[in-house]
């Protein structure tokens, strides 16, 4: 049997973050002229090049969500159920209250006041956007059924549409965090119901003219790359803003890191252990489990953005959430895997 490996990007992805973050502090620091001059490309306290590289990023994944999937949700809904009631009543809270406990009272000595509400907001951005791209490379990797993977995107993408803005300012808001309302209502439009949009329409137009076959490894094909670029160029921007807080406090990273990784590691383990008890199938049991571990940072990095600006602490931990995203999540999908004979098995079926 041929082993499953991760694309040479999304391996890597830890690493490419630490490059753009010495570039970025590094532009930031020695041409600090070049960040004053973005952060004036704005409207609407959206950031125009970063509104276009967040852009480049979603709209490839957009293109990949089938919406006709949903039709067959009803077939496996132990699955569904799971992964609805993980990311969206449970996910978005115990992200807040694990990220307010380790940073205004494990890590109070070291965090001042005001940049440790900052954290908590990236954080409660990163809880409150479940995956819907690096999602099907964690399925693909543990052996999960990828039509079902797709299924619980779709479901997804179209409940964040409606769920997202709430919840963020209910959790915001118990943080005495000030939401302008207005600017995460058009941040959900420019960054989930736009790109979401265009992908549906580009998808269904090329598809009546073309088979699957051609749009999956002829027209998805030529954004790879693009998507990448978009990534890095985003990062190096951000951490541009981002120099002189982190040179002041290079450990604020590794604290911000810390409740983050923990918070993976529990949603994992509750959604893997529930599949289990329900006596789920592996196949179904493993993206359910890895869709609410993982996060849609660029949905999170684009709003923390909007919201708090780019020099602020809450754009910076949703740039940790990318950090540290690879590395925790391949620990998953072999911890997964290690448990795949515990599991009732079924022959994997593409939706």
């Amino acid at each position: 049997m041929i082993e499953k490996k991760i694309g040479f990007f999304a391996k890597y992805l830890t690493l490419w973050v630490g490059v753009c973050i010495v570039l970025g502090v590094a532009l930031g620091v020695l041409f600090p002229r070049v960040p004053e001059i973005l952060g004036k490309m704005e409207y609407a306290r959206v950031s125009i090049p970063v509104a276009i590289l967040i852009w480049l990023m979603i709209y490839p994944m957009m293109l990949k969500v089938d919406f006709k999937s949903i039709v067959n949700a009803g077939k496996k809904p132990k699955g569904l159920v799971i992964t609805l009631v993980i990311n969206w009543l449970i996910k978005p809270f115990t992200m807040y209250l694990i990220s307010w406990f380790f940073i205004k009272v494990v890590f109070r000595s070291f965090i001042p006041e005001s940049l440790g509400t900052d954290y908590i907001a990236g954080a409660v951005l990163l809880g409150a956007a479940p995956c819907t791209a690096m999602v099907f490379v964690w399925s693909y990797l543990s052996d999960g059924d990828p039509g079902y993977t797709v299924v619980q995107v779709a479901v997804n993408d179209l409940i964040i549409l409606f769920a997202f803005a709430p919840i963020v300012a209910l959790l915001l808001g118990v943080s005495n965090v000030q939401v302008p309302m207005d600017t995460l209502f058009l941040s959900v439009i420019l960054f989930v119901v736009i790109p979401l949009s265009a992908g549906f329409i580009t998808r269904t137009i090329l598809l009546k003219k073309h088979n699957m076959d051609w749009f999956e490894n002829v027209f998805c094909k030529k954004f790879e790359g693009i998507t990448e670029a978009g990534l890095l160029l985003t990062l190096v921007i951000i951490f541009s803003f981002q120099g002189e807080t982190i040179l002041a406090n290079p450990v604020a990273i590794v604290l911000i890191a810390i409740p983050l990784i923990i918070q993976t590691y529990f949603i994992f383990f509750l959604g893997f252990g529930w599949s289990k008890l329900w006596k789920v199938p592996y196949q179904v049991a493993a993206p359910s489990g890895m869709i609410g571990a993982s996060n849609f940072f660029e949905l999170a990095v684009a709003v923390a953005i909007s919201l708090f600006g780019l020099s602020s602490g809450a754009t910076l931990t949703t740039v940790v959430g990318v950090l540290v995203e690879v590395p925790v999540m391949l620990s998953l999908v072999r911890i997964a895997k290690s448990m795949k004979t515990k599991f009732p098995q079924e022959k994997t079926k593409t939706a």
